[in-house]
């Protein structure tokens, strides 16, 4: 008798419960990104077909000359150290040329980002003015910049650390100025009402609060330059690049395979050490 009352009650019970209502869900469509991606889509295929149609490309020459990347490759890995004083030479300069340009454009990339960010002077024309010459200059590829530079200092590093540092201050110029105005204005302002002049707000709060995303733009920069010297030597600017291209035109590609394995390694060793640097700054 008692386990029937137990048992109706319980049945009570559950006729009173009502059912956990469904969560409501949370719409997260775009319509106007859903939109845009369509057309994005549609565009660059065009853009690949007419590419395609104009270049003319010959794939089945192309498809016929795959199996001799195989063979060079393998001639690059039967690597000569006979030149190694000649490759050593060269690479110390390449990484020369890649280390002046940073240091150069360093200075001038903080000068003239100051002068870009909006936050400094707070002279709006003075930023737009600064931030439209140097979006000129970066616009210009550096191996063009080095190619002029050639004709105007001659064959050699001259022309390779000034046309490095063209492309590479007009770089800084932006990053930095991002990097300035990422500083909340709060802390400027704090400063301007105890009378602090722009110039010492920059250099003794903004400066320093931008330093670690300078170091990392640095980082970044210095293996791009290293890696463009590798590229420009062989244009007459100096550096391992002009002892690859004389190298692999000579059919020399010993030569060359010790000087290309010694620029990926140099290329990860600076990778490296500014990952570790990155990690004590953050």
């Amino acid at each position: 008798m008692m386990n029937q009352e137990l048992a109706e009650c319980a049945a009570v019970m559950r006729g009173r419960e009502k059912p956990a209502p469904k969560a409501a869900r949370i719409p997260v469509k775009c319509r106007q990104r859903n939109r845009f991606i369509p057309g994005f889509l549609a565009g660059t295929a065009v853009l690949t077909v007419i590419s395609l149609l104009y270049l003319e490309i010959d794939w089945l020459k192309m498809l016929s000359r795959v199996p001799d990347i195989g063979v060079v490759f393998w001639e690059l890995a039967h690597l000569d150290f006979a030149n190694m004083d000649l490759i050593f030479s060269s690479l110390v300069e390449t990484i020369s040329i890649a280390v002046l340009s940073l240091l150069y454009s360093l200075v001038l990339g903080i000068l003239f980002g100051m002068l870009a960010a909006r936050n400094i002077f707070r002279i709006p024309i003075l930023s737009f003015l600064t931030q439209s010459f140097f979006t000129f200059l970066r616009a210009v590829p550096t191996p063009v910049w080095v190619l002029l530079m050639l004709v105007c200092l001659g064959m050699g590093p001259e022309a390779g650390v000034a046309g490095l540092c063209v492309h590479t201050t007009a770089f800084f110029t932006k990053s930095f100025a991002q990097s300035f105005e990422s500083i909340p204005d709060e802390t400027i302002e704090a400063l301007e009402v105890t009378g602090t002049g722009r110039l010492s707000i920059f250099f003794n709060a903004v400066l320093p609060a931008a330093l670690s995303q300078i170091v990392a733009w640095a980082g970044m920069r210095l293996e791009t330059n290293f890696s463009e010297c590798a590229i420009l030597g062989m244009v007459g600017a100096g550096g391992i690049g002009y002892v690859i291209s004389n190298s692999l035109q000579g059919y020399d590609y010993g030569t060359a395979g010790v000087a290309i394995l010694l620029v990926f390694l140099v290329a990860y060793v600076i990778e490296r050490v500014f990952v570790r640097v990155k990690r004590k700054l953050y």
